[in-house]
């Protein structure tokens, strides 16, 4: 496959040649043009000498497609319950043998379930495993390690390491941090604002100095962090959680779950893929159902008390996958960021002078101060996390909750996003919450830490 004086979907590619045997991984941060480069590499079997060749992508913005598309065909109003859509079973035409090598994913105890019924981590292990069920020639994979915990990520790279030996199917990474490039990546590529600009064998390219500069985050050139725009009491437990229990008919996430957090106690939250870490967090913020079937008190308040979601949603801020797919409304990055004062999605009320001044030294501070009228949708995945992160900050909520926040960041957002955290831990006014599966997200400031298991 070769690329020469390449110029088409926002992309320049002077020359780049993938050669058999070849195992590459383009390194670009948020908003470099790797989405885009994954459309060039997928629209090369247009060609006459690609007929017949398969291609197949794991990205991000095909997990929010084909979430989309089963929402579409959501027939639960229809029903007398809740429709579990397409099951992994049939999205996999799943058997037991063409599972067999794929055992790692742990994919077994999810092929009777719908798909968008699914966490992040698990949709990602279900379109892996049917990226590589399909046998492709060329096999692109968009941060393939995002969602997934550790073990999981243990066991894929060595799966990866295996796979690229073969010459069936050449491995094309697609990659935010240079902590993600593995020995057996034979080659590597840079992509910097939609352009190549240089390539080689990996060894010899990662000697480059200018490569790790342009990957370091400096705090200080920052903007100054905004004062709050308004000042509430702080109820002390800020959460309590008495012997909680999430099933699904006979199938149990977690039960006998006692948790109580105080203000300025920062937890973590921790476990494998599936063990129930966003089922909690669902829990607190009062996303899930079950939550008025616990003994749950979330900012002084009795869940199920005949409160209003929104009375407790004002003093909460919100960063997770599931937030992030369900921001399907038009909208761009600033009205998103204001959209954060009325914890709704999309923009729906008027806003004041101040909170425009507030919302744009936010998205400021998170980088994206030439995209404040991108759209949202316009944006890279990455680009869009950051967004959500901004709505969440914008009003410095009195509890923090983050799910799995820093997926999809190159290494300057993720330290950028761990600075913040950072900041907010020496103020008194929020208190954070955050599921991580990254080790390196263990900071001293996390003075609690919860860990579910599988039951």
């Amino acid at each position: 496959m070769i690329f020469q004086q390449y110029h088409a979907f926002d992309l320049t590619i002077p020359f780049w040649q993938l050669e058999p045997g070849q195992c590459w991984a383009v390194l670009g941060r948020n908003g470099s043009g790797k989405k885009r480069l994954a459309q060039a590499i997928v629209s090369m079997q247009e060609l006459p000498e690609f007929r017949g060749r398969r291609f197949a992508v794991l990205s991000f913005e095909q997990q929010q497609a084909l979430y989309e598309e089963e929402l579409k065909n959501d027939d639960s109003d229809f029903m007398d319950r809740l429709d579990p859509g397409s099951t992994v079973r049939d999205l996999l035409n799943a058997n037991e043998n063409n599972l067999a090598n794929l055992s790692f994913l742990g994919l077994e105890k999810l092929l009777d379930r719908g798909y968008r019924l699914l966490s992040s981590g698990e949709g990602r292990k279900v379109l892996l495993a049917k990226a590589i069920l399909e046998k492709p020639h060329y096999l692109i994979l968009d941060e393939p390690y995002d969602s997934l915990d550790q073990q999981s990520k243990v066991e894929l790279n060595a799966f990866f390491a295996e796979l690229s030996k073969q010459q069936e199917t050449q491995l094309i990474f697609l990659l935010n941090n240079l902590d993600e490039i593995s020995e057996w990546h034979s080659h590597l590529a840079i992509l910097e604002k939609g352009e190549l600009i240089a390539q080689g064998e990996r060894a010899d390219l990662l000697k480059n100095q200018d490569l790790h500069a342009l990957l370091d985050f400096d705090a200080s050139a920052l903007p100054d962090w905004p004062e709050s725009l308004e000042e509430t009491n702080i109820p002390d437990p800020l959460v309590e959680l008495k012997n909680g229990r999430v099933s699904y008919g006979e199938s149990v996430i977690f039960s006998g779950l006692n948790l109580s957090i105080h203000p300025g106690e920062h937890a973590l939250l921790t476990g494998p893929n599936g063990s129930g870490k966003s089922t909690l967090l669902h829990l607190i913020t009062g996303d899930h159902p079950q939550c008025y079937g616990n003994d749950l008190t979330v900012l002084g308040v009795r869940r199920g008390s005949g409160e209003s979601i929104w009375q407790l949603k004002k003093f909460i801020g919100i960063v997770s996958p599931e937030l992030h797919r369900n921001h399907r409304v038009p909208g761009s990055a600033l009205e998103i960021t204001l959209s954060g004062f009325f914890d709704s999605i999309g923009l729906y009320e008027a806003v004041s002078p101040h909170q425009v001044e507030h919302a744009r030294h936010w998205l400021c501070l998170v980088g994206l101060e030439t995209k404040m009228q991108v759209s949202f949708k316009a944006l890279s995945y990455g680009e869009q996390r950051l967004v959500l992160i901004a709505r969440a900050l914008v009003k410095q909520p009195t509890l923090l909750v983050c799910d799995e926040p820093t997926q999809g960041l190159d290494n300057i957002n993720r330290h950028r996003f761990i600075y913040f955290l950072q900041h907010l831990a020496t103020q008194t006014r929020t208190t954070i919450l955050m599921a991580s599966h990254r080790e390196d997200e263990n900071l001293p400031l996390f003075k609690h830490h919860i860990r579910l298991d599988i039951n």
